[in-house]
């Protein structure tokens, strides 16, 4: 029987979702993309889980693509990448889905972090690193140009100049580079350890206002100054009709620590 290839389990409120091809680095197929795919939709459905971590098992996050695997289904590699002109393919979507989740993921990297795994992390939205793990935007590498969703975020999180040098060369970087550049949230010798002391916080505010706030942020990246303000209003009106705003204002008028009840606030 073949073992799962992305593992999820459940503590609490986190969601631990890790690669599970330890002895191909981590190397992404067409089966991690479907298991990925379907392991954030069953998060997105979960009103309990409040943080997701996600994480490679054995000594990388991710050495990228798996070309020989992937490619080895030619006519199912061809369904994957088709989409209409207005979606996602789904070498897009299994890094976009992890952006549109209404919970924070945190990205946990060790050893190799090379072109799909760099482009899955950047989709997370914080990145805890070794000091000493290579990261790498690969795909010049094999004559390609990033294309499973991750220029958006890099070009977030990078600029321009910074971008096309990494995208152009192919050059790999250390874990304490990706943080200078931006690219990591921070580079620490225990990354597992800094995620969840940041988790620990997280876990700590509204549950509904965690999820409006990412939804805020990226949706206020693009766009009009209107669109951003009519966006912050929609999003403070939900708020105040929320039953976890109103536990957060209660416990902290009482100085107590708030008991939040399940997420409401997105899908």
């Amino acid at each position: 029987m073949t073992a799962s290839r992305v593992l999820v389990e459940i503590d609490g409120p986190i969601a631990h979702v890790t690669l599970n091809r330890p002895d191909k680095l981590n190397g992404i197929d067409l089966e991690t993309i479907d298991e990925l795919i379907a392991a954030a939709e069953s998060l997105r459905a979960d009103h309990d889980v409040r943080a997701v971590l996600l994480r490679g098992a054995g000594r990388s996050f991710s050495a990228g693509l798996d070309f020989g695997a992937a490619f080895a289904e030619k006519s199912r590699v061809k369904k994957f990448f088709f989409a209409g002109p207005r979606r996602l393919n789904r070498f897009q979507y299994v890094n976009q889905v992890w952006r549109e989740l209404p919970v924070p993921v945190i990205a946990v990297v060790q050893g190799h972090c090379y072109g799909a795994g760099l482009q899955l992390a950047a989709c997370a939205d914080f990145r805890f690193t070794t000091p000493d793990a290579t990261w790498a935007i690969l795909e010049a590498k094999w004559g390609l140009v990033p294309d499973m969703a991750g220029t958006l975020p890099f070009s977030e999180l990078l600029p321009a100049d910074v971008l096309m040098r990494l995208a152009m060369t192919g050059e790999s970087f250390t874990g304490t580079r990706a943080a200078e550049l931006g690219l990591a949230t921070e580079a620490a010798d225990d990354p597992l350890a800094a995620a969840l002391a940041l988790v620990e916080q997280i876990v700590g505010r509204s549950p509904d206002s965690v999820a409006a706030t990412k939804q805020l942020v990226y949706g206020t990246r693009r766009g009009s100054e209107r669109q951003a303000w009519r966006l912050e209003r929609k999003l403070q009106s939900a708020m105040f009709k929320a039953r976890n705003t109103s536990i957060a204002r209660k416990a902290g008028a009482a100085k107590q620590k708030p008991e939040f009840g399940p997420r409401t606030h997105g899908s």
